[in-house]
């Protein structure tokens, strides 16, 4: 079980639900550990001290957080300064109304979190909670605070638990004004082609079965250096060269989905 992270009350209205708060992701074996070393042929580890400008190193013990306003005056602020703040949601998941799960724009989905419940008495809202979620198809938007800053988040259903997911500010989402490629004129062939091809190689993909390569390749660069030998090197790139023109993007659709059906039979045998 992962570690509790807080004690909160989701607030809907006069509904009070006390939930524990558990990191719904970890790093898994996604992350193979690399250290900051000096290159060439030293490799021993750079290390970073906290130092403090005017008595030298410190203990992690002794390390606090501070504001520095205009005139350069410090404010430390305490752990109890942190945890008492006057701010409702350091102890609330506020709720402030429900929506369409298909309105809240993925982009905005920072990180996720298990709620569950954290005593007898809060068991009977919690599942009612959820379930009416279910049923509506809806996600309840609230605030809270973790971590030592406040967001906005969702309340969705995960199976049978209310799973948190963070949101970030509306201005923290960048726009994307002229990003996007314009006057493109496809024609319906090729829009068919690409979704027959889509259809194609989702034929027997099953996202539950994927894996982290990136990881494996890098273990096996560190395996290779280990053991003295040149390294694996990545292979040829398919990857369309800048400032090449597509010629001919029907007949590149034709070849993708013949390969794509010799890939994935049952597209073949069912048809596209």
């Amino acid at each position: 079980m992962p570690n509790a992270i807080a004690k909160l009350s989701i607030i809907f209205s006069l509904v009070s639900v006390p939930v524990t708060v558990f990191a719904a992701t970890g790093p898994g074996r996604h992350e193979v550990p690399l250290h900051l070393v000096h290159g060439g042929d030293c490799g021993a580890r750079i290390r970073q001290p906290k130092v403090c400008e005017v008595h030298g190193e410190v203990p992690a013990g002794d390390i606090a957080r501070g504001y520095e306003a205009p005139d350069g005056r410090i404010v430390v602020l305490t752990r109890d300064d942190l945890a008492d703040l006057p701010l409702a949601t350091t102890k609330e998941i506020r709720v402030l109304g429900f929506l369409d799960a298909a309105k809240v724009d993925p982009i905005a989905y920072d990180r996720a979190y298990y709620l569950a419940p954290s005593m007898p008495a809060g068991e009977r809202p919690y599942a009612l909670l959820c379930q009416a979620m279910r049923e509506a198809n809806q996600v309840g938007v609230a605030r809270v605070a973790l971590h030592t800053k406040e967001s906005l988040a969702v309340l969705r259903v995960h199976g049978d638990m209310i799973v948190l997911r963070t949101l970030l500010w509306p201005d923290q989402v960048r726009p994307s004004a002229g990003l996007a490629p314009h006057d493109i004129e496809l024609s319906p062939k090729e829009v068919q082609l690409a979704r027959q091809l889509m259809d194609a190689v989702t034929a027997d993909f099953r996202i539950e079965t994927e894996h982290d390569d990136y990881a494996r390749a890098l273990e096996e660069v560190v395996e290779a250096r280990l053991a003295g030998i040149e390294p694996p090197h990545a292979p040829a790139s398919r990857v369309l060269q800048p400032g090449r023109p597509v010629t001919d993007l029907t007949a590149i659709l034709e070849r993708a989905i013949a390969d794509a059906q010799e890939q994935h039979p049952k597209t073949r045998r069912g048809g596209a």
